[in-house]
């Protein structure tokens, strides 16, 4: 049997069983459980995206793209178990006729559990530097557009193994993200848009997801994202009251911030999964402005900050270890 139809079996029933059962609760009521919450490691969630560098840009048919999938497939199932993660590849059109291989890359912990969540991050990075002054035609490293989403991702895997979480957590990671050009949105979130089109699991409904993009670099700031609030404000609440409670009220803001068009707007809109997206950018801003090494090549390791990947890890891993009621 492969992984992929191992994962079908077990995810399958779970998620029949869900879907006849989770009517009868709250999916986005949360309280403290009195649970023990793992310690998030910044320096393991930096070394994740320093690794991830090191195959240089990670834009589509390029050979870091490659190495980088072997890379998250292996350590996925280092943690996760071979049988429980995926590689789901597909193709697109690419802007000048050229075909692009694509891989969303799925991850499942505590598969048998019927009650579950969604982590989810792009793995790919932009295949050009159009608001840089120069290079505008080459790659971009994305060091925190792509890589700092990914690098918590893989640590809170690293501690999934370590101590399982108390409800299923599935990790997506979607390729084909930022692909696009700037005013063609037709192009972007090309990961997401075939995921959603076509699930690995037929009528998969957790609970809820949570979109991390840009989460890792210096100085960071998150207001609350206007998609967010629209699609699911009781999560986007409880996220932001525990930044508060621990201490990263300075990171996770209590401001509105825009209406940003990501991966998680997909997921909403075709498969009605409440998504929220913690991501990086200006509250005052009218048109969304991001940090100002984003889509440039000053997006390297340097704006990397392990106080924000902490503040992030930590506010996550108490959400999801501490904050969910589930059933024995």
């Amino acid at each position: 049997m492969t992984n992929f139809r191992f994962l079908l079996f077990i995810l399958g029933a779970a998620f029949i069983f869900l879907s006849c059962s989770e009517g009868e609760k709250d999916r986005l009521n949360f309280e403290e459980q009195g649970r023990e919450v793992p310690e998030f490691n910044a320096d393991s969630a930096y070394h994740f995206i320093e690794r991830q560098l090191d195959f240089g840009p990670r834009n589509p048919n390029s050979k870091g793209h490659q190495q980088a999938k072997r890379y998250f497939l292996n350590t996925l199932e280092q943690y996760a178990g071979a049988r429980y993660v995926y590689s789901q590849d597909f193709t697109a059109k690419g802007y000048n006729g050229d075909t692009l291989a694509l891989s969303n890359i799925i991850a499942s912990f505590n598969p048998q559990s019927s009650d579950r969540i969604m982590l989810c991050a792009h793995w790919d990075t932009r295949p050009r530097a159009d608001k840089d002054s120069a290079n505008q035609d080459k790659p971009i490293l994305g060091a925190d557009d792509g890589g700092s989403g990914v690098g918590i991702l893989l640590e809170f895997a690293r501690l999934f193994e370590e101590q399982p979480p108390p409800i299923g957590v599935d990790i997506v990671l979607f390729d084909g993200e930022d692909y696009g050009k700037e005013g063609d949105l037709s192009k972007y979130f090309l990961g997401s848009r075939h995921w959603a089109k076509n699930p690995p699991v037929e009528g998969y409904s957790p609970r809820f997801s949570i979109l991390l993009d840009m989460v890792g670099g210096q100085n960071a700031q998150f207001p609350k994202e206007g998609y967010s609030m629209q699609f699911a404000p009781a999560l986007v609440n409880e996220v932001w009251s525990i930044a508060d409670e621990e201490g990263f009220d300075e990171l996770f803001i209590q401001q509105m911030g825009s209406k940003i068009s990501d991966d998680h707007v997909v997921i909403n809109r075709i498969l009605g999964i409440p998504t929220i997206d913690i991501i990086r950018h200006n509250p005052s801003s009218n048109n969304s402005q991001f940090a100002p090494y984003w889509h440039t090549h000053n997006d390297n390791l340097s704006i990397i900050s392990k106080k924000t990947l902490d503040g992030v890890g930590k506010t996550l891993l108490e959400l999801i270890y501490n904050r969910i009621s589930v059933s024995d």
